[in-house]
């Protein structure tokens, strides 16, 4: 698949799920946020970059505690229902740019901060992602990636998994995966924490994607294994299950290029 298809897919995917992504509860869950923004560790004085913004969720959280916050997705119905956020809380500090992860439109050093939440699973090279998100951060600013992590173990099936659910998926990395890209990117490793984001999978997927889904975490529910990794169980809701997430971040240090 050539990367324009890929990011083709990406932008079908995401133009339909862009409203009902945007009013998810699990995507402001309070702790997970929290935790979110104590690794980015914003001051009054901060220039933020949130790249594959998604509706602004996390840009628009990052606003009060910053100077100023970017947002860029590459799906305009993203970035309208991130202006949407922004106009409903009352935010000036803000803007919003169409464009793609890969080949930031921003000079070199422009940031203090780069964050990027639940869209390196969507990369056909995250290392070529995380590589863009350095070279836009000034020097001694933070670089931080939030995402699903399976184990090594459950990372085949849980990539299965999500290809069901979402065909914009390529793969997660495990945590180790995530660690190993920043240190090859010349980064200093300064946060390492996670959380268990619960959901119900009736939510997050297409009606018509649901049977082939529901089976197969039937078929891991009855195995007693959890070989999927993400603690499925049926209840009177429905499906029941969480991603496991983590929060990397690193320092860009000083004379990186």
């Amino acid at each position: 698949m050539t990367v324009a298809t890929h990011n083709q897919r990406i932008v079908d995917q995401f133009t339909r799920w862009a409203k009902p992504f945007s009013e998810l509860p699990i995507h402001a869950e309070a702790d997970a946020m929290a935790r979110t923004l104590r690794a980015c560790a914003l001051t009054p004085d901060t220039d933020a970059l949130d790249v594959a913004c998604g509706p602004g969720i996390l840009a628009c959280a990052q606003a009060p505690h910053a100077r100023a916050v970017t947002g860029i997705d590459i799906t305009p119905a993203m970035i309208e229902q991130a202006r949407a956020r922004q106009a409903a809380a009352g935010l000036e500090n803000m803007a919003w740019h169409v464009g793609d992860a890969t080949a930031l439109p921003f000079e070199s050093a422009s940031f203090d901060r780069v964050t990027t939440r639940y869209s390196f699973h969507h990369m056909r090279d995250p290392a070529a992602t995380l590589a863009e998100m350095v070279r836009v951060c000034r020097s001694g600013g933070r670089i931080v990636v939030i995402d699903a992590t399976p184990s090594p173990e459950t990372q085949a099936a849980y990539d299965a998994m999500e290809r069901l659910r979402d065909p914009s998926h390529t793969s997660a990395l495990t945590l180790e995966q995530l660690r190993e890209i920043g240190r090859e990117a010349g980064l200093r490793e300064v946060v390492v924490d996670g959380y268990r984001l619960e959901a119900e999978l009736s939510t997050l997927a297409d009606p018509s994607d649901m049977p082939a889904l529901a089976a197969m975490f039937d078929a891991d529910i009855a195995s007693g294994q959890d070989r999927i990794g993400v603690g499925a169980r049926r209840t009177h809701a429905g499906i029941l299950f969480h991603f496991p997430v983590s929060i990397v971040a690193w320092e860009r240090l000083d004379g990186k290029r």
